[in-house]
């Protein structure tokens, strides 16, 4: 969870960058407004919401389809050279403008249900994009509640970074200065400044993780890199009364009802199964109802006839024809188009049932191994601050005795690295057993504070 991350170039940047956040900060984000900060503007919520949006525009247009269709057409022909004289119906040579129009209706009276599960379906695919949107969120959530313990906890590191760094340079002070009093060494003068080189090291190493984690925590929050902020530290005092009580199963149980991963996992396998309803409707006859109105006018440019030619009005009114029909179509063989379709859906129900018992196969794991590792984070939290309290006060004692000269330099930096350490230990353990609390509430479906 909280490991150390190893930077080769870049540490100057790095460290001016987590100095500046820290020292020149002006805005202060508790863990809620983080997670506020993380939903309201991160792009991948946004991506997941325009595909509902698309998949809704979906749902809308199949409704649409049930309703007639009605299309107008109007087609102009100029005309030259022999041809049928519309008045007289000869074959003369002219030049003529002759124009036809119609308006057509259709609506399909059945295609073996075709449309309406079409609808059903798409029903299912919207709640499964709008749910998507869900399990997004909420990934995200768990998502920020790790950057931000992480910035805490590379926060505390950095302090006690510090703090160990400062005790190696009052220890390189004295040392230094009994050296020119003749009651020390060389080497006991090098060993000191091993240990303030190694404190500057561990120092550097804390301020680019810290670093590190504050642009991790504003990426996520879609902040720009020149806005500076800190988090605010949660009361862990009374740690312990973070862990959850609950068992492994009853997590699990409750997680079935409420995880939009689940929810997202039956609606994809509920929609292919729609699916397959909407491929068998190629199997059935097909019924459409029908009905037009065609009409057409002509002009010759050169008429020279018997008859003189018909206004455009008269025209339109002696040519005008009205239709009315019906049309069934009853499918035979089609390359067994439609029984393949019906196979490739059924077959993708399947994969997609597979995927909804993963999904909850997965998050079984996931809670069992949860659990387990709150335990082991307690257990571990427990030891870490014993171990912390015996070495401070082991040091205590090592530092007295050294101070009067009874414990060589030696001894000294042995009791001080283990000092550190204990208290490197103890400050991840915290905050790990804080994150492994947090992720059994996530689980729980409760909000996330401190």
């Amino acid at each position: 969870m909280f490991t150390k991350i190893k930077l080769i170039t870049g540490s100057a940047l790095l460290i001016a960058l987590g100095l500046s956040q820290v020292a020149n900060a002006q805005q202060v984000i508790t863990i809620q407004q983080a997670v506020d900060k993380t939903l309201n503007n991160n792009l991948t919520i946004k991506q997941a919401q325009f595909s509902a949006a698309i998949t809704e525009e979906n749902l809308t247009q199949s409704k649409y389809a049930l309703y007639p269709n009605l299309n107008a057409s109007i087609s102009p022909n100029l005309t030259f050279g022999r041809g049928l004289d519309q008045t007289t119906f000869q074959v003369t040579n002219q030049t003529s403008l002759y124009t036809s129009g119609s308006l057509s209706t259709n609506v399909d009276l059945f295609q073996g249900f075709s449309k309406i599960n079409q609808i059903r379906q798409n029903k299912l695919l919207l709640q499964a994009d709008q749910t998507n949107v869900d399990k997004i969120k909420n990934d995200l959530i768990l998502n920020v509640v790790t950057a931000y313990l992480q910035v805490l906890y590379n926060t505390d590191l950095e302090r006690a970074s510090k703090e160990q760094l400062e005790i190696a340079n009052k220890t390189l002070i004295r040392e230094n200065a009994l050296l020119d009093a003749g009651n020390k060494t060389l080497a006991d003068v090098s060993q000191a400044k091993s240990q303030v080189a190694t404190a500057e090291l561990n120092l550097t190493n804390a301020q680019n993780e810290l670093s590190i984690s504050y642009l991790t925590l504003g990426q996520l929050m879609e902040m720009q890199p020149n806005q500076r902020f800190v988090v605010q530290a949660p009361l862990i005092d009374n740690i312990k009364a973070a862990s959850s009580t609950a068992n492994a199963e009853e997590i699990y149980n409750n997680a079935l009802n409420i995880f939009p991963d689940i929810k997202l996992a039956s609606l994809r396998s509920l929609a292919a199964k729609q699916a397959i309803a909407v491929a068998k409707g190629a199997y059935s006859p097909s019924l459409s109802l029908g009905a037009g109105l065609n009409t057409s006018y002509s002009y010759q440019f050169d008429y020279i006839g018997a008859f003189p030619q018909s206004s455009f009005a008269d025209q339109i009114n002696q040519r005008l024809g009205q239709s009315i029909g019906m049309s069934i179509q009853i499918p035979i063989f089609n390359g067994f188009t439609a029984r393949s379709s019906v196979r490739k859906a059924k077959i993708t129900y399947q994969n997609t049932l597979t995927s909804e018992q993963l999904a909850k196969n997965n998050l079984n794991k996931v809670i069992f191994q949860a659990t387990t590792d709150l335990k082991a984070a307690e257990s571990r939290y427990s030891s870490t601050q014993n171990a912390f309290d015996a070495q401070k006060d082991a040091f205590y004692v090592v530092e007295q005795r050294y101070n009067v000269g009874l414990v060589n330099s030696l001894d000294y930096s042995t009791a001080q690295t283990n000092r550190n350490k204990a208290e490197i230990d103890f400050i991840q353990a915290k905050y790990d057993l804080l994150f492994r609390a947090k992720v059994i509430d996530y689980y729980l479906g409760k909000q996330i504070t401190f």
